[in-house]
């Protein structure tokens, strides 16, 4: 299995360090040098591929597109993206709409639906399976040449309980939390359990980013120094 991972945002509403478009949303593309896997699409498709374009990415070089949930801002992109690259296979879960799913058959070469329980997707990709949350969602989970990591589109579950299905999956801690932790609107204490809660789940390393709200960002930029890397279009991480 390899032991490279690059993981890209390619949408993202906080400020991008490459000087692109921050718009409300995410989507991340992680290529392992096996697979490619682009998680989530943003709010606005043609801003997404102006994005990739502008990264020297390609979508036709995209093998998988994982939906975290159902909000408009992860997955208003899809028609572009899907138009883009048919040849898609889609990895999405029993909340998202029946007529959606319906629909995607005829869209793009494969539709794959996650219930409640964790589905492994490719070796070393796993979903956590679909949480309770309003809306439902589910997680991605890496765990390749050594390096684990969690990915959430905005947490609505909570990022522990993402990390701790993660960890529970893999029978070991999870190091990197990445994406939105959904805390824009927390208070202080809720803020600190978050960030307590992922310290003692082992996390080692987060990009919290999206809707985990500035007040939060910067009590884990307080807590975990410069292993919390910065969002934004643009930011790589090269693992």
């Amino acid at each position: 299995m390899t032991a490279n991972l690059r993981l890209t945002i390619l949408f993202d509403n906080q400020p991008s360090p490459a000087g692109l478009t921050a718009l409300w949303g995410f989507a991340a593309l992680i290529e392992t040098g096996e697979r490619t896997l682009l998680f989530d699409t943003g709010s606005n498709g043609r801003v997404l591929l102006k994005h990739m374009a502008a990264l020297g990415l390609s979508m036709a070089s995209v093998d998988q597109l994982f939906l975290s949930h159902a909000h408009w801002d992860h997955m208003g992109g899809l028609d572009s993206v899907l138009e883009a690259n048919p040849a898609l296979s889609v990895v999405l879960h029993e909340g998202f709409s029946k007529h959606l799913i319906q629909d995607l058959h005829g869209l793009c070469r494969e539709v794959t639906v996650v219930g409640a329980e964790p589905q492994t997707l490719a070796p070393g990709i796993i979903s956590t399976g679909l949480l309770a949350s309003q809306p439902p969602e589910q997680g991605l989970i890496l765990n390749l040449g050594g390096l684990s990591m969690a990915i959430s589109g905005c947490a609505h579950p909570g990022m522990e309980q993402i990390i701790s299905r993660g960890r529970a999956l893999l029978g070991e801690p999870i190091r990197w939390a990445i994406g939105g932790f959904h805390l824009m609107y927390a208070d202080d204490a809720e803020i600190t359990r978050s960030v307590q809660a992922l310290q003692a789940l082992g996390v080692t390393d987060v990009l919290p980013t999206h809707c985990t709200g500035d007040v939060a960002i910067a009590a884990f930029q307080d807590a975990y120094g410069d292993r919390c890397v910065p969002g934004g279009v643009g930011r790589r991480l090269e693992l």
